[in-house]
């Protein structure tokens, strides 16, 4: 189907070129319901830890160009239709880095680990950090739980008030400039 680590290739460096991180790159089934796949890409601006839209927007075509001159040269990065998905991580973002353990311990976080782990297969609790390849979190019902990152399917942080309140917002440029329309609002009311 897709080889992620060549579209990684492909992909990270038009990232770092606009200042980007990568987040995730992964191949999933189009929300457009149309029974295409979409390749989604999550970045962060390292500033914010998010992405607004110009960024994204940018990204998109800089990803789009570099995948383009990659087929031109012969190369079928994704068997069949597919469409592009780029994006902020949010803030119940995946972890999917060794940095994303140690940045956002002190938070809840969900973890699925691969098939055949011996232990939990989902973990879900305080996420305490990473020491080297290792990650620890306080699960809610085993207490204490290491295991190894290569061990993770899949893990992410859990929208909590406390998530909230450590999040840095979007960008609200503007917002102040809001002007409520007394007329739309009573059209709205009717």
């Amino acid at each position: 189907m897709a080889d992620i680590a060549r579209l990684i290739e492909i992909i990270e460096p038009e990232a770092k070129a606009l200042g980007f991180d990568l987040v995730r790159v992964k191949m999933m089934p189009s929300e457009a319901g149309d029974g295409g796949m979409a390749l989604q890409i999550m970045a962060e601006d390292p500033a914010t830890g998010q992405l607004v839209i110009e960024q994204c927007a940018a990204l998109s075509r800089a990803v789009s160009a570099a995948m383009d001159k990659a087929e031109e040269g012969g190369e079928e990065l994704i068997e069949g239709a597919y469409h592009l998905e780029v994006s902020s991580p949010g803030i119940d973002r995946p972890l999917t880095r060794a940095k994303d353990f140690a940045d956002w311990a002190g938070h809840e976080a969900k973890v699925a680990m691969v098939k055949g782990f011996d232990g939990p297969r989902t973990i879900r609790g305080e996420l305490i950090g990473i020491d080297g390849e290792t990650v620890t979190i306080a699960d809610n019902k085993a207490g204490e739980v290491a295991f190894p990152l290569e061990a993770i399917h899949s893990a992410k942080l859990v929208l909590t008030d406390a998530l909230i309140a450590a999040t840095q917002p979007l960008d609200t440029t503007g917002a102040e400039d809001i002007v409520e329309d007394p007329e739309t609002d009573e059209e709205e009311k009717a």
